[in-house]
């Protein structure tokens, strides 16, 4: 374990193997931080728990949060009492209100996500254009579902529920349920054939 001279940690915490903590740091009571978890001038609240190889740098933590594995919160994140940050999420100046959830695989920046609101797996903020970054916002009690893409700046009304695979370009309002989606079409005996012919192929060959 590596702590800096300026490191606090709070009673009963427990920290893993290889964890580092740098700078400012400070960590709140009866807290996990499990092994190669690397923390900068991050603050974190009582009872949260760190699972191993999560990444925070400037970073605010509150109470009995749940991060990681492979958790990586940027500067400027600041997380409330009981948010889940999964697997694999990124998060950079994003605001989660207490309960929210962003559990896999999505970047979140230039945020705010309300209270209670879940971000489905893949979902991405995307905020910069090439010129100049803006904001999301997700209302409280919003859904977001797999693989969306939000055009920021765009707002998202509290229990709006958007539909996987959507990009939203526009406002969406309170409790409405937005979609983009191509119709799927069905070409009946299509993987039939193309076997058939693959198969002759390779006998004629």
């Amino acid at each position: 374990v590596y702590l800096e001279a300026d490191v606090i940690v709070g009673a009963d915490t427990v920290l893993g193997p290889d964890v580092y903590l740098k700078g400012s740091t400070m960590i709140g009571s009866g807290c996990t931080i499990e092994q190669g978890s690397y923390l900068v001038d991050t603050v974190i609240a009582d009872g949260t728990t760190i699972r191993p190889y999560c990444h925070l740098e400037r970073a605010q933590v509150g109470a009995q949060c749940i991060l990681g594995p492979y958790a990586r919160l940027r500067e400027g994140t600041v997380l409330d009492a009981t948010v889940k940050i999964g697997n694999f999420v990124e998060t950079k100046k994003a605001h989660f209100g207490e309960g929210a959830k962003a559990s896999h695989l999505s970047y979140v920046g230039d945020a705010t996500v309300g209270a209670k609101a879940n971000i489905g797996a893949g979902t991405i903020t995307c905020n910069y254009d090439g010129y100049k970054k803006s904001k999301t916002v997700i209302g409280k009690g919003a859904f977001i579902g797999s693989d969306t893409q939000l055009i920021a700046p765009v707002s998202v009304g509290d229990g709006a529920v958007v539909g996987a695979g959507t990009t939203v370009t526009q406002d969406v309002p309170a409790d409405a349920l937005v979609v983009s989606r191509t119709a799927q079409k069905h070409v009946d005996g299509w993987a039939a054939r193309k076997r058939e012919r693959e198969a002759n192929a390779k006998k004629d060959s």
